[in-house]
């Protein structure tokens, strides 16, 4: 194994932004606060990255690739930072590819193909496609906020991999820019490469073909034949079978590549008709091993999915608002778990019948009556939220034990999935734990995290027990180590002992003809140390929660934050650090569907302006890592200048973070450090100084008019000479001018506020009462 990737370059190093700022037009983002944003994804993993560039073009990354190979800076791509390996954090410079290469470049509907820029969302790209009457398969969880770009990298698979196979199945090309600069397409290609082709990818391309044909037999020998493998570089493309039977296709040795090995510009993808019905059946089962022995046989009704909710879930899902009601709709009585089977079509009569036949099949194994039935939209549209959420809702969890993931992609055949997650269990059992499941019963890749504690070194070693373990059970059953969501940082490692050396080495001679070590860059210039050449998945230097992680003793919360817990600090410190510690960095705040989360996002695209930027950027500041000004530093005003205390976070993020109340933590430890600014000051007091402004508004409203008084504003009171501001009324609401007549309508109540009262008053006739602070007849107004 090797040691943390180094260069000689250090993190924010102005020389280097510089370069970038004067060949790009790209934003570049050095700070340390921008970094540590960077640092994480949905991982258990932090490494701060040199910098970060959000490139506007292709011409930006072309440009940063160069400037990198001179200054010897690996590169990391990356897309909505969702990722939950550790492939998407590196000591590098990170191209983030979701604010502005995110373009739909074609759609060819009779073809049915499209051409995306990476950092297209999947859901942005099916909405669009939605039209056409087509849509992209392949759909992970994470459909609304990850990219297209991302998923490739992954080579995802999602909940529907049973019918339209996995991310690699569906790319047809793309459209690369490689390590030396040369951008080429690689899709099919005939077996004579033509005397066109570039003498470098020419050379390329040759290396990989007698590569594949020099280890067709090992690869056969050591590949799971199970749907759900996508560890290391897919060596089954480039060889001679392959080619022979038509998956030969070089575009899938650059998915599930993690960006190790190129920088994809373009992705030519595949698409498919919609099928505009469907139907849902939710299995009820009294134990989950029962479960399990029911998903092969579910899947020879042909559906589109079997998908597992297990008991764990279903009690985090009814202790979070927004899921307990269709929680409760799914359930018969109190079932261990349940199978949720889904089939589609343009019949419904067929697709009744296929219910029919479920119902059926479920009492052929013993479960009779034991399926809810959810034919309409709305009941399946909020089956699939509670789907969708999975992870949160696991993640939930409240205290420093957390379900982890590191092994939850372990995929076995059907006929072995009872027998395999019974033994698993056992060993959580014997290393003092659980495990959570859910996920994709239909191809054995069943998502399953133990509860440990990443900031306790015993646990940290009891992970690391596990994963040996559970990867021996794996390999026992022939399955797969590493089934959707990759390698990354968290199962590179155990290449070794699941394909044999002779495979990693045919991994690293990929890499190395894609990516050559340079004496600037011995690890190669693309995200190096994932895939091949990996550290050690328990070293705990990466980890987001390090040895010497710990709260800031000077930091003393003002609010009661009793309800959370941290163990890496005391006292009401704690509560505040376990708050903003709730956030998985899954990224459900990126979201660009029909609810509230998060409007600045919406608006900049900035990671900062984020929840998961935001709340990141909290705890570096509690923790110590933004320097000594903690909460009170620029790095947090600057996060939270366009949070807005919506307090959507509080009912749409899924383990509940709540950016209003903190932001009222840290706007708090910020005046009592710097004070508090004249503008804040007389916003602050305006109900008490508007009544006197109010007699005379011609003067309160002479900024607005008189030569250089918006200037002068601007620098003594900060209110910029860009905006206007509110005009005082000439004739304010008062209390005393309501008349006496009776409403035709019945009772109006007033709630005169000041800027109601001051600045916007307008009467066209006069209710009956009125109030300030207290609706008429003396009761207190209802919350």
């Amino acid at each position: 194994m090797n040691a943390i990737i180094t260069s000689r370059v250090t993190p924010g190093d102005p020389r280097l932004a510089a370069r970038l700022k004067r060949d790009t037009a790209g934003e570049v983002l050095f700070g340390a606060g921008d970094r540590g944003r960077y640092a994480t994804d949905a991982s258990i993993y932090q490494v701060q990255p040199i910098g970060v560039l959000v490139p506007r073009t292709a011409e930006d990354v072309q440009a940063a690739m160069a400037i990198c190979r001179e200054e010897g800076v690996p590169v990391l791509p990356r897309g909505g930072g969702t990722s939950q390996c550790g492939q998407t954090v590196n000591r590098a410079l990170v191209l983030d590819c979701s604010k502005f290469l995110r373009g739909l470049e074609s759609v060819d509907a009779a073809a049915q193909r499209a051409v995306v820029q990476p950092g297209i969302a999947l859901g942005a790209l099916n909405d669009t496609l939605r039209r056409h009457g087509l849509f992209f398969p392949v759909d992970p969880s994470t459909w609304a906020r990850c990219t297209i770009g991302g998923m490739a990298a992954n080579n995802s698979c999602g909940s529907k991999s049973i019918r339209y196979g996995l991310m690699a199945d569906n790319v047809h090309a793309i459209r690369a820019i490689l390590p030396d600069g040369e951008r080429f397409t690689f899709g099919d290609l005939p077996d004579n490469l033509g005397p066109g082709m570039p003498a470098t990818v020419a050379e390329l391309i040759q290396r990989l073909r007698a590569l594949g044909a020099a280890e067709a037999a090992e690869i056969a020998a050591r590949f799971p034949k199970v749907l759900r493998r996508v560890g290391g570089y897919d060596l089954e493309s480039l060889t001679p079978e392959a080619r022979a039977s038509g998956r030969g296709n070089l575009a899938r040795i650059l998915v599930g590549s993690e960006g190790t090995l190129a920088f994809s510009e373009a992705l030519e993808l595949r698409l498919w008709p919609i099928k505009p019905r469907k139907v849902l059946g939710i299995c009820q089962f009294a134990s989950f091993r029962a479960a399990m022995e029911a998903s092969k046989h579910l899947v020879t009704l042909d559906p589109e999915a079997v998908e597992l909710v297990d008991r764990t879930m279903i009690e985090l899902g009814r202790s979070i608002a927004i899921y307990r009601d269709t929680i409760e709709r799914m359930l018969i009585g109190e079932p261990d778990s349940l199978l949720i089977v889904e089939f589609h079509g343009d019949d419904d009569a067929r697709l009744l019948r296929d219910l029919e036949r479920l119902d059926e099949m479920m009492g052929d194994l013993g479960h009779p009556g034991a399926v809810v039935r959810a034919t309409d939209a709305g009941f399946q549209a909020a089956i699939a939220e509670v789907r969708e959420a999975g992870l949160n809702i696991m993640m939930s969890m409240r205290g420093d034990g957390k379900p982890v993931s590191f092994i939850e992609d372990t995929a076995v055949a059907l006929d072995d999935l009872a027998d395999y997650t019974e033994r698993l269990n056992e060993v959580f059992e014997r290393h003092g734990t659980k495990g959570t499941w859910y996920a994709h019963a239909s191809v054995g890749c069943l998502h399953v995290r133990p509860v440990l504690n990443m900031k306790d070194g015993e646990d940290v070693r009891r992970m690391r027990a596990i994963a040996e373990e559970t990867f021996a059970l794996v390999r026992e059953y022939k399955g797969s180590h590493s089934g959707e969501h990759g390698d990354g940082i968290v199962r590179s490692e155990f290449h070794g002992e699941m394909y044999g050396p002779r495979i990693v080495r045919a991994f690293e001679t990929v890499k190395d003809a894609f990516d050559p070590p340079r004496p600037s860059l011995p690890h190669g210039l693309m995200n190096p140390g994932r895939v091949v050449r990996p550290p050690r998945m328990d070293d705990r230097t990466l980890f987001r929660y390090a040895p010497d992680y710990a709260g800031d003793a000077a930091i003393t919360p003002v609010l009661d934050w009793s309800h959370h817990e941290s163990g890496s600090a005391s006292g009401p410190l704690a509560g505040l650090l376990g708050a903003v510690e709730m956030c998985n960095n899954n990224g459900t705040c990126r979201k660009f569907d029909a609810n509230v989360m998060c409007p600045s996002y919406r608006v900049t695209r900035d990671e900062a302006q984020l929840t998961r930027g935001r709340a990141n950027t909290l705890r570096l500041a509690l923790t110590g890592q933004l320097g000594s000004d903690g909460l009170a530093s620029d790095d947090v005003a600057e996060a939270l200048s366009l949070c807005v205390s919506c307090k959507a976070c509080r009912r749409e993020c899924p383990t509940g973070v709540d950016m209003a109340r903190m932001k009222i933590e840290a706007q708090h430890a910020r005046a009592r450090r710097h004070g508090v600014s004249a503008k804040d000051r007389l916003i602050a007091t305006l109900p008490l100084w508007a009544p006197a402004a109010a007699r005379a508004p011609w003067l309160a409203n002479a900024r607005e008019w008189v030569p250089g008084a918006r200037t002068l504003g601007e620098r003594v009171l900060g209110f910029s000479r860009q905006r206007a501001l509110p005009r005082f009324a000439r004739r304010p609401f008062r209390d005393g001018e309501l008349g006496g007549a009776a409403a035709p309508r019945g009772d109006v109540i007033l709630l005169a506020d000041t800027f109601n009262r001051y600045f916007e008053s307008r009467r066209t006739s006069a209710p009956r009462r009125a109030c300030s602070g207290r609706p008429a007849g003396g009761r207190s107004p209802r919350p």
